[in-house]
């Protein structure tokens, strides 16, 4: 196991190359060739998150730059927002929210207590930044929301690169229904590829819970070409789908927005999911991650 030479505080590169067994497989840091103070967070060699020290606005993976343009739109700009995130990774998001929006007032939700170790200590947190970080189940932790309390709440939850069954489900939505202000949002990541069994569930199971709902991802992605991310995105309250249409295609990774009759027909008449039906999200294909 390599050693950091210096505290991450520093500002020099001393995460580069170390890893550590986590809860969840081995966690690696891969330094940014072309960011001075910029990292990918590997978990047993499937990349999770990309945190730039110097410039927490910055979002480099595809999913999360689509996740950080929810962030940006669910409210009026530097207006401090309530955040639940479901799932850890580097806290990449909510290191975003904290620089864009200040004074904001976030909740991380990480089963893996030694992965959170990990990230603190080798990529600290503003200390001025308003996050807190549970080490618990991610169902679990959201129950301890109160009702009506975030603005935003994104889930970007994966065990062994699987998003849990227990995540997936009615009954889930209904909790996140319940801790989100009226006009509130969601936004998940979802992983799937051919034949997007997993994803049409999602969605059919997003649309008996939300009353607005759209989706981005790669074309390929959509159209069952190939394994992706996807991110799903769910309010009560109209969506600004011109808005993030315009974000989401000028971005370096294009993607595409699916909403309305085409995202009901997309789902090609999936049954939603519940408890009693769950199972985690499908495998990524042997290679996916191989550079």
């Amino acid at each position: 196991m390599a050693k950091n030479k210096r505290s991450a505080r520093d500002g020099d590169v001393e995460p580069v190359g170390t890893a550590e067994a986590v809860d969840g497989g081995t966690a690696e840091l891969i330094p940014d060739r072309e960011r001075r103070r910029a990292w990918t967070l590997l978990i047993d060699g499937a990349p999770q998150s990309h945190v730039d020290l110097a410039d927490p606005a910055y979002l480099s993976f595809a999913y999360q730059r689509r996740l950080g343009h929810v962030a940006d739109l669910v409210a009026p700009p530097g207006r401090p927002l309530h955040v639940v995130h479901l799932g850890g990774g580097a806290f990449t998001l909510a290191r975003y929210v904290a620089a864009t929006r200040p004074r904001s007032t976030q909740q991380i939700v990480e089963l893996d207590a030694a992965l959170i170790r990990f990230v603190r200590e080798r990529l600290p947190l503003d200390p001025g930044a308003r996050i807190r970080v549970r080490a618990t189940d991610a169902r679990a932790g959201l129950g301890k929301v109160p009702d009506g309390w975030a603005d935003l709440v994104i889930a970007d939850v994966f065990g062994g690169a699987r998003t849990p069954a227990h995540l997936t489900s009615t009954e889930f939505l209904r909790e996140v229904r319940r801790a989100l202000r009226p006009d509130g949002w969601y936004a998940a990541n979802l992983a799937d590829g051919p034949p997007l069994a997993h994803l049409r569930g999602q969605i059919s199971t997003a649309a008996g819970v939300f009353g607005q709902l759209a989706l981005a991802a790669d074309p390929a992605v959509l159209r069952g070409k190939r394994f992706g991310n996807a991110v799903l995105m769910a309010s009560d309250r109209e969506l600004p789908l011109a808005e993030l249409t315009r974000r989401i295609a000028g971005d370096p990774h294009p993607g595409r927005v699916e909403h309305g009759r085409d995202l009901t027909d997309f789902t090609g008449g999936a049954p939603a999911v519940t408890d009693a039906t769950a199972k985690a999200s499908p495998l990524p294909p042997a290679g996916t991650f191989a550079s």
